[in-house]
């Protein structure tokens, strides 16, 4: 096992979007004891593969980056020696993975670690129990992994795996006001809210907002460009909503892409609904508000902030009105902002330290197995191609890698489906819901 003094530990990390990602890769780096790092990585393919562009924006590298289908990366597992694999997936391919990883035998595997990208605020239970498993399970604050450890316990699982860590990408200059800056951001999310009303609604009143105040930038950060998806399916687009809204907008009020980060730089009071964007600004001390107009539903994710100070209304940011939050809220929330964030992957990083220097690891052991969740495992590993005991479905064993002229074709046929699939999401769907309607 890799040492001060010897070779690079070697990490895989498997993402299913652009957001998981940012969040595994980043996750890889920081919880390594060894200073070198030889990062791969799987980029599951899926709606929601991640697009060059996307790519680019996230801003995070690898030494070697590939596409596959879950059974593909199973292969690269047992054919390439890894440490360490971090899957920043949803919780059912993290399930699938693990029981995979499982079935390859008794040769030396890697360490398995896993999480979320964000706020925990629905299918806690189901999203913890589909992680059960890993070596690591990954908690972003103080407030998550007493949840989760609460969730394991409760239903008899082991809890040891849960370690609390803090969100990889925190991080960026304070904020200072300046005299010469005005800049209100609005973090849109793909999913939340749902409705066309409710998106339409945020979208007025941040154009109104933008109105009512001419000498202050007005941005609307937007995770994805039409045609592209990131964790969630985005069916109703704030691009496509802006070109219909009434009156057209002012020219103080803008879409912006890009790096969030690079954003924030310039950012003066950031406004969401619930995004992940709110713990990055208020890490930095940047003046958050989370929106309460829709009211505050779990629903939206936005009751994660009760007791944060932060809940406001665009009536009272309109007015002037700059939301104070709760310090204690924040400790609890892993947004150290007092400056323990340097700390904040000790633990993690501990606990992957002492697995690596362990001779053998002992063999991957997910809650859910054909006798503890008969009705449940069996069918879900079926969705990703996987026998009740973890093995590739008879017909689905990975082949040999397609190159040439004959994966050219292949990439511009599933590029093409790719794009029906996601006009179908955002065209017909919502026209055929309408016509339900009637």
């Amino acid at each position: 096992m890799p040492t001060s003094t010897s070779k690079a530990v070697r990490i895989a990390v498997l993402a299913d979007s652009d957001t998981r990602w940012k969040w595994g890769a980043l996750t890889a780096r920081r919880i390594t004891p060894h200073p070198s790092v030889e990062l791969s990585g799987f980029l599951l393919r899926g709606r929601a593969t991640p697009t060059a562009r996307q790519l680019a924006e996230v801003g995070v590298s690898a030494d070697d980056l590939r596409e596959v289908t879950g059974n593909e990366f199973l292969r690269a597992m047992k054919d390439e020696q890894y440490d360490v694999v971090v899957l920043a997936l949803v919780g059912g391919a993290v399930q699938a993975v693990l029981h995979g990883l499982a079935a390859l035998g008794p040769s030396r595997r890697p360490v398995v670690v896993t999480g979320y990208v964000g706020v925990v605020y629905e299918k806690l239970a189901d999203g913890l129990l589909l992680r059960h498993g890993a070596d690591v399970v990954l908690a972003n604050s103080r407030h998550d992994a007493d949840r989760f450890r609460a969730v394991y316990e409760g239903v008899g699982a082991d809890a040891s795996s849960v370690t609390e860590a803090a969100l990889p990408f925190l991080g960026g200059t304070p904020y200072e006001a300046r005299d010469d800056r005005d800049t209100v951001v609005f973090a849109a999310q793909p999913s939340v809210p749902e409705t066309r009303a409710d998106r339409t609604y945020l979208l007025r009143r941040l154009v109104e907002h933008a109105r009512l105040h001419p000498g202050r930038e007005v941005l609307l950060k937007l995770r994805s460009k039409p045609g592209e998806h990131t964790t969630h399916l985005e069916e109703l687009p704030y691009q496509k909503l802006a070109d219909r809204l009434p009156g057209g907008l002012p020219p103080n009020f803008k879409l912006v892409y890009g790096h969030m980060g690079e954003v924030l730089d310039r950012t003066d009071l950031l406004v969401t609904v619930s995004s992940t964007a709110a713990l990055e600004s208020l890490h930095r001390r940047i003046p958050t508000a989370v929106l309460c107009d829709l009211g505050v539903r779990e629903a939206l994710g936005n009751h994660h902030f009760l007791g944060s100070g932060l809940l406001t209304s665009w009536d009272q940011l309109d007015g002037g009105h700059r939301p104070a939050p709760d310090p204690e809220w924040l400790a609890r929330q892993g947004v150290a902002a007092d400056g323990s964030y340097d700390t904040a992957f000790d633990a993690a990083r501990k606990r992957v330290t002492e697995l690596l220097e362990q001779p053998v690891l002992p063999a991957l052991a997910p809650y859910y197995t054909p006798s503890t969740a008969p009705g449940y495992l069996p069918a879900l590993l079926a969705r990703h191609h996987l026998a009740p005991d973890g093995t590739p479905l008879q017909g689905v064993t990975p082949k040999a890698e397609i190159t040439g002229i004959r994966r050219v074709v292949r990439d511009a046929v599933r590029e093409a489906a790719r794009g029906a699939y996601r006009h179908g999401v955002q065209r017909v769907a919502p026209v055929i819901r309408r016509m339900g309607e009637l």
